[in-house]
């Protein structure tokens, strides 16, 4: 795996990552856990296998199959409408350039698990997106709680007509918001009791216990193919409980939790003699959703831890469709996400592989690191 460490290893000497995790795993057993260069850089302290990360939107895929156990349990249909569960948001109704119409259809529990809501981004510049700025619909770093979330968004325009549109917004917090009222227990609690705590993910959570800030990295912003600090783990909004927990992005996590959750998902929902989510479930939400078998490509309105080209989407999950398509190397049927601060999975079923890079550089974009590190697992593959 001299190749793939390499590639991590290269961006840290080059002074534009301050620090990388690389994990390979393969049936099962891992064969490269390396972690390389400065969890933080102001106080020169290592990375270590244990090191804490914002893991941003890697949270998604955590919550969306959080709320996918209720579904297992019968306790709401995928087509049910979002205003059965969350009748404070009503049915908003559609942005477009002549003023505001009425929507297609209503939004659907399905529409929030494929970002088809028509929900926009908090931090996007589309009008809509705008108006939720306005309105100090900021995300994680808003003062409200998640439960307030329907009641701010009454009132406020969808950007598209649910099931029309592929938009990287806010959807994954109503997910979320779901799990709390399907399940009677703050979100929080309810992925500590049926994802964290059966897989033994012991550092994952919406905040860093004091104990353990000495183990969280500082997070960089990328500066004229540097980096400059812009959250010191000291100070960071994650070492206080936090009022709005977020599907979204709200998660922290190490490397070796992380690959908890992905050995389970290898594994078929199960880790360790525990199953978390049936096979079948979990081969439902990895399954390619859009519409007529689509890719992105052909839905994609805003944003995205993915390139969109011969990549589709499930519930939860990015799928890859056609790698010549993607123009990256890969299998069909590969399933993965990523984060803001370049952080990133995937799983492939067929080669029996997992992958984890973290690092903690915004934004995801600022390099291609996650298409050099396909390369080089795939390149290191010898079956």
């Amino acid at each position: 795996m001299e190749r793939v460490t390499a590639v991590a290893r290269r961006y840290v000497d080059a002074g534009r990552y301050p620090g990388t995790i690389t994990v390979v795993a393969r049936r099962d057993e891992v064969v490269c856990f390396d972690a390389y260069g400065r969890s933080d850089v102001e106080r020169d302290r290592p990375m270590r296998a244990d090191t804490i990360f914002r893991i941003y939107s890697m949270t998604k895929p955590i919550v969306s199959l959080g709320l996918m156990q209720l579904y297992e349990e019968g306790l709401f249909q995928l087509d049910d409408p979002v205003v059965k569960f969350l009748p404070a948001l009503g049915r908003p109704k559609v942005y477009d350039d002549d003023g505001l119409r009425e929507s297609g259809r209503e939004m659907t529990v399905r529409d929030l698990l494929m970002h088809m809501s028509g929900l926009a981004a908090s931090n996007g510049k589309h009008p809509v997106s705008l108006l939720y700025q306005e309105a100090g619909l900021t995300g994680m770093d808003s003062d409200a709680a998640l439960s307030e979330l329907p009641a701010r968004l009454a009132g406020l325009p969808l950007q598209a007509d649910p099931g029309s549109r592929w938009i990287y917004g806010i959807s994954t917090d109503l997910v979320g918001l779901l799990c709390e009222v399907i399940s009677g227990l703050p979100l929080d609690r309810y992925l500590q009791t049926r994802i964290f705590e059966p897989l033994g993910m012991t550092d994952t959570g919406f905040s860093v216990p004091e104990a353990s800030i000495s183990r969280f990295a500082a997070s960089y912003a990328y500066d004229d193919g540097g980096f400059k600090l812009a959250d010191d783990p000291l100070t960071s909004a994650y070492t206080r409980p936090r009022s709005f927990l977020s599907g979204v992005a709200g998660l922290v996590s190490t490397a070796g939790d992380y690959l908890r959750f992905a050995r389970m998902l290898a594994g078929g929902g199960s880790l360790d003699g525990v199953r978390i989510i049936g096979p079948r479930t979990l081969r439902f939400m990895t399954m390619n959703h859009l519409p007529g078998g689509q890719d992105l490509a052909a839905f994609a309105d805003f944003g995205g831890e993915t390139k969109r080209a011969g990549q589709g989407f499930g519930l939860g999950f990015g799928v890859l469709l056609d790698p010549v398509v993607a123009q990256t190397i890969g299998t069909p049927g590969e399933y993965f996400w990523g984060g803001a601060a370049s952080t990133a999975f995937f799983v492939s079923p067929e080669d029996e592989l997992i992958v984890i890079f973290l690092t903690q550089l915004r934004p995801s974009a600022s390099y291609p690191v996650r298409r050099e590190l396909r390369a080089a697992v795939y390149a290191s593959l010898a079956d």
